[in-house]
């Protein structure tokens, strides 16, 4: 009996935390001040899709936003001989994609895009 009860009770917990609407989760709040105000996060940033082939890296990104970013592209090299980069800064402007090149003499170790706000 005890056991079907805390059974009960962990259902019916569980049930209300996977079925509460999107909404009432999905809206951060992040505080403005100290007088405890919040607001909502505005969003921010080019979506970004990296593609490493061999020793090329390309970056397409996809600025959704009202809000300019400069995007720049990452590139580490596998081997220790071969000179990691650090791309120049391009402007994705509300609704452009833009695209980022790079490259290794031999393997990528990794590579990705910062974003920073335009001032």
């Amino acid at each position: 009996m005890r056991l079907l009860s805390r059974l009960a009770s962990v259902t019916a917990a569980l049930g209300c935390v996977l079925f509460l609407p999107y909404e009432a989760v999905s809206h951060a709040l992040v505080p403005t001040g100290d007088s405890g105000d919040s607001a909502p996060v505005e969003p921010f940033g080019a979506e970004c899709m990296v593609r490493v082939d061999d020793s090329h890296v390309t970056a397409h990104c996809h600025n959704p936003y009202p809000e300019t970013d400069h995007v720049r592209l990452h590139v580490e090299c596998a081997r220790w001989w071969d000179l990691d980069s650090d791309g120049s800064a391009v402007l994705a402007a509300p609704a452009l994609t833009v695209r980022l090149e790079g490259r290794c003499w031999k393997e990528v170790q990794a590579a990705w895009v910062s974003h920073q706000r335009a001032r």
